[in-house]
């Protein structure tokens, strides 16, 4: 991403084995709201009207796309992201409330947001069904007793294993997702490098499983939104009546 924003060459790569995809950053963290889908833009309004109950915080914001899009409508937003290098990104595009953290440990006070965005599959990384529910403990921590948390994943029950990493797992609705990243750029001197990326595992979970993986915490899911068809999907949570499970 910082190298993008520079303007430097270099491409980046999502791996795993043999299977190689583009990694797109203009299109994943560049883009245009023009660009975007109707699904995408309408969650961003959606969690605009939350904001009498506090700010956004948006998890893995990376270069801070959608957090240009709040500002550019005077919405108070902050990022969170786990690359210093995607922070010091959004920095340079101008935005100054964004912070390196851990998505599982978030760098803010409790209660103090009105909704939590994370998309780009984050919960995901949660790796299980247990560490999905971590994670969603972790954003109801963050959120007051009204909170909204939007977040996305891919249904296996609508994929194969020509995707991208995919890995089956025996039980209905749950498969897992493994890959890394591999960046080649040049160096002033005009020497080309690599850089390599630890492995991701991303946990795939239908909107069942998600429901179901909720059950203990203090959320519950409202809505699924995707268009038909799609393994992608994105799913609405709003906190439980006593704010708890």
């Amino acid at each position: 991403m910082l190298a993008h924003h520079r303007g430097e060459p270099g491409g980046l790569t999502y791996r795993d084995g043999a299977d190689i995809r583009d990694g797109n950053v203009e299109e994943f963290y560049f883009s245009a709201a023009e660009s975007w889908d109707r699904e995408t833009i309408e969650v961003l309004e959606r969690l605009v009207g939350r904001t009498d109950r506090g700010p956004i915080l948006d998890v893995g914001c990376g270069a801070g796309k959608h957090l240009l899009w709040w500002a550019e409508r005077d919405v108070t937003a902050v990022g969170v992201d786990a690359s210093a290098n995607a922070v010091l990104t959004a920095r340079k595009r101008g935005l100054e409330d964004v912070l390196v953290g851990d998505m599982f440990d978030l760098p803010v006070d409790t209660s103090a947001f009105g909704a939590v965005h994370a998309v780009g599959t984050q919960l995901g990384l949660g790796g299980s069904l247990a560490g999905i529910r971590d994670l969603c403990r972790e954003f109801a921590r963050v959120t007051d007793d009204g909170g909204v948390a939007v977040v996305d994943n891919y249904d296996p029950t609508r994929l194969d294993d020509e995707f991208l990493g995919y890995r089956p797992d025996p039980r209905e609705g749950v498969a897992h997702r493994c890959f890394h990243l591999e960046f080649e750029g040049e160096q002033a001197s005009g020497d080309r490098f690599r850089e390599i990326g630890r492995t991701l595992h991303f946990l795939l979970c239908s909107p069942a499983r998600l429901r179901a993986a909720t059950a203990d915490t203090p959320w519950r899911v409202r809505e699924v939104l995707r268009a038909d068809g799609r393994a992608h999907y994105r799913a609405v949570l709003e906190k439980r009546p006593t704010g708890r499970a």
